[in-house]
């Protein structure tokens, strides 16, 4: 009776012994090296993609939040209210992160920082188009005495045609993407059942 001998390989024996080897102090200093540079490199895009997911995110919730905070802004700058009184009033009744950032201006402000300034530094900290160009809209419209309420109207509204087009474009790309299985998938088959039966007659009346 022969007896077969079947022998099981790990995946990575190679990195499961040097991992073991360094953990047990056996390895050599090489080795070592670089099992902790390829850690260090796994560990850096990691939390670099880590970060770039959390920065996307948040710019996305304070896209979502802009229009109802402008408009909020708007009435109640319309109110009779000075801008100061305007910021604090949003701040105080909404949360989120753009709630966040105008705290920081409203400190700013309290602490002597003029008001026109202080949304010049939140435009340049920014990082969103959208986002530096409210601020920079505030800022112009209260050193020129510009009509504050109608500039965040004005803002809110473009922000809103912003999120419109984002959605289109969106739309558009998806569309894209659903066509793949369309095509590749759907149609052939579909072409396969119109001319399987007409070439099964080909060949049973062929001689």
């Amino acid at each position: 009776m022969t007896r077969l001998l079947v022998v099981h390989h790990t995946p990575w024996p190679a990195t499961a012994e040097l991992l073991e080897a360094a953990l047990s102090g056996a390895a050599d200093p090489v080795s070592s090296a670089i099992l902790c540079l390829v850690g260090f490199a796994l560990g850096v895009i990691g939390r670099d993609y880590h970060l770039s997911s959390q920065v996307r995110d948040r710019e996305r919730r304070i896209l979502l939040e802009f229009p109802a905070v402008a408009e909020l802004l708007a009435l109640a700058v319309a109110a009779g209210e000075g801008p100061v009184a305007a910021l604090d009033r949003v701040v105080r009744r909404s949360g989120g992160e753009l709630s966040r950032d105008l705290a920081r201006v409203l400190a700013d402000v309290r602490t002597g920082e003029p008001v026109g300034d202080a949304f010049d530094q939140w435009a340049v900290r920014s990082g969103q188009p959208l986002v530096a160009r409210f601020a920079q809209g505030i800022a112009v419209a209260v050193e020129r005495g510009t009509p504050l309420a109608d500039v965040l109207h004005a803002q809110a509204a473009d922000v809103r045609e912003a999120g419109r087009r984002e959605l289109i474009e969106v739309a558009a790309r998806k569309e894209v993407v659903m066509m793949v299985p369309v095509v590749f998938l759907i149609l052939p088959v579909t072409v396969f059942f119109a001319f399987w039966p007409g070439l099964v007659g080909l060949s049973l009346t062929s001689p």
